[in-house]
């Protein structure tokens, strides 16, 4: 079996300081046991309504601020901001503008763009149990809560994104204390406070909505649960995929198809990036800036070109793929893997990615014929859920435009 990933590398006792936001949740032990079983979240709600997690067979209960326990009223409170426009400075944007439920909450963009008509450096990543990952950006070690992660497409100034500064954003909050729905859907979430409309609630409120985005109900976990049938080519494609041939598991193998995963119970956390081998500037090893992965924040060398690997839980529906989004379909995502990088021959980024010096030992060449590839896709596609994508509860609480 070859090595784990060479480059970034972390590990953290949960009671380091970088975990001190999960303080109080890791004592929310155990797993969602048997179909629609409930787990409940033993943490007091901020307000009055109790949340119990619902979660597929096998999966852990999330890991939860104690400062941000989970609640009815909040995740309510949450959805409701996340998609409304009147959240961003000029009134325009949504976060749901990025994050479309169809599309497990990608925008199906290489970037996205903002509410000022900037775009994003880096494509929109999807939500799909964005509760079990630790780090919340393609290559930042440092961003481990949802709560935190939330200011930056909030308050971002380079790119702009919901475009709020110290200029208008004292008016946006006013926009929602104005709203009757907003004044009595913060007082529940946040009861006995004062002055609940705050940017912090806005904040906490969001984070709680996307920790409820729980997706695992494929015909993989059905399959998995005995409930469905693989075809020959989709059981093929599995075989493969978890096999030492394609070693895909070695990046995708958890529970949720990527490999950092936080839950209630988790005591040392892993938090691998991976050079995969897309780009190499001149043979240098160099990526394209500003998208030089772990680099752009640590300015180690031995950083260049690490980014998170993604889970591929509905994947069929997230492409562009990769965190440029310059990989267009799940096929051409094969052929690149099994070719052990990317040759780009001309133009300002060419150079042999399959030559990174500073690339996975887990990237390497695979002799996949036309038909295993077929196979590896087939399966891929049974990793989508397609309740996630029309769950009611995870879509817009407004009326249609």
């Amino acid at each position: 079996m070859k090595s784990r990933h060479r480059g970034f590398f972390l590990k953290l006792s949960v009671a380091g300081a970088l975990l001190g936001a999960l303080a109080g949740a890791l004592s929310l032990a155990g797993c969602g046991g048997g179909d629609g079983v409930s787990v409940a979240d033993t943490a007091a709600a901020p307000a009055s309504g109790s949340w119990r997690w619902t979660l597929p067979a096998g999966f852990p209960v999330p890991a939860v601020p104690a400062d941000n326990p989970m609640s009815e009223a909040g995740v309510d409170l949450g959805r409701h901001l996340f998609y409304d426009k009147r959240l961003s400075g000029n009134g325009t944007q949504a976060c749901a503008s990025c994050h479309l439920q169809d599309r497990a909450f990608t925008d199906g963009f290489a970037v996205s763009q903002g509410s000022t008509g900037q775009f994003t450096h880096r494509s929109a990543q999807h939500l799909g149990n964005v509760a079990y990952n630790p780090t919340l950006t393609w290559a930042n070690p440092s961003l481990l809560s949802l709560e935190k992660q939330m200011e930056v497409p909030l308050f971002s100034e380079d790119p702009v994104e919901m475009g709020l500064n110290d200029s208008n954003k004292a008016q946006v909050l006013q926009r929602l204390a104005d709203l009757p729905l907003y004044q009595q859907k913060f007082t529940a979430a946040f009861a006995g406070q004062g002055s609940p409309i705050n940017w912090n609630n806005v904040i906490k409120a969001i984070a709680s909505f996307q920790r409820s985005m729980i997706t695992g109900n494929s015909k993989y976990d059905q399959f998995v649960a005995g409930k469905a049938v693989f075809t020959p080519t989709e059981l093929r494609g599995m075989n493969l995929f978890f096999g030492e041939k394609a070693e895909c598991f070695h990046c995708h193998g958890s529970f949720n198809f990527n490999d950092q995963v936080v839950h209630a119970s988790t005591r040392v956390l892993e938090l691998p990036f991976s050079n995969t081998g897309l780009f190499n500037i001149g043979g240098t090893g160099a990526f394209p800036e500003p998208n030089r992965g772990v680099f752009e924040l640590s300015g180690l060398p031995r950083d260049m070109g690490m980014f998170r690997a993604p889970s591929l839980r509905n994947v069929e529906v997230t492409a562009p793929y990769t965190h440029d989004g310059s990989i267009e379909t799940l096929e051409g995502m094969l052929d690149f893997y099994a070719a052990g990088g990317r040759n780009i021959t001309s133009g300002p980024h060419a150079g042999d990615g399959r030559l990174n010096p500073l690339k996975s030992d887990l990237i390497a060449l695979i002799n996949l014929d036309a038909q295993e590839k077929a196979d590896i896709v087939a399966f891929l596609k049974t990793l989508t859920d397609h309740d996630f994508l029309t769950n009611p509860k995870l879509s817009s609480p407004f009326p249609a435009p």
